[in-house]
């Protein structure tokens, strides 16, 4: 069975903006848009406050990997393009937040526990917790 939303019709444009009202609900203090080097939104990068003050977030859309899916899913030609990947990455993104939402608005989570592989630290070389994590594993196995 191929991935969730792999027949989505919405455009990026639209998602994104289910995205950014979403997080713009839920009070951030900043949002922005980050695009790739073809001009393409790979993620946003917001601010919320939490109960240990502002924290910075980033939430990366790649679409690489949802395209790599679709093929291997064999799924039908029109929906194995990168254009078509990069709209059911970003619904895929939405549905997530949605659920992650979910979670802090029925108070089983805090936006610190839910977002937190996607919080941002670090002075000169920003990254996010899980890249932190990834980077001290991969030491850890060499």
């Amino acid at each position: 069975m191929p991935i969730a939303n792999y027949t989505t019709q919405s455009s990026v444009d639209k998602t994104m903006g289910e995205v950014i009202g979403a997080l713009t609900r839920r009070g951030v203090t900043r949002i922005s848009t980050v695009f790739g080097s073809q001009g393409e939104p790979t993620g946003v990068e917001f601010t919320m406050q939490t109960e240990f003050g502002p924290r910075d977030f980033a939430l990366p859309i790649r679409t690489d990997g949802v395209l790599a899916t679709l093929k291997r899913d064999k799924v039908q030609p029109r929906y194995a393009t990168p254009e078509h990947a990069a709209r059911v990455a970003w619904a895929i993104a939405r549905d997530w937040l949605r659920a992650q939402t979910a979670l802090i608005d029925a108070g089983l989570m805090t936006l610190d526990e839910v977002m937190f592989p996607w919080m941002v630290a670090g002075g000169r070389n920003p990254q996010t917790a899980f890249e932190a994590y990834r980077g001290q594993q991969k030491a850890i196995e060499s």
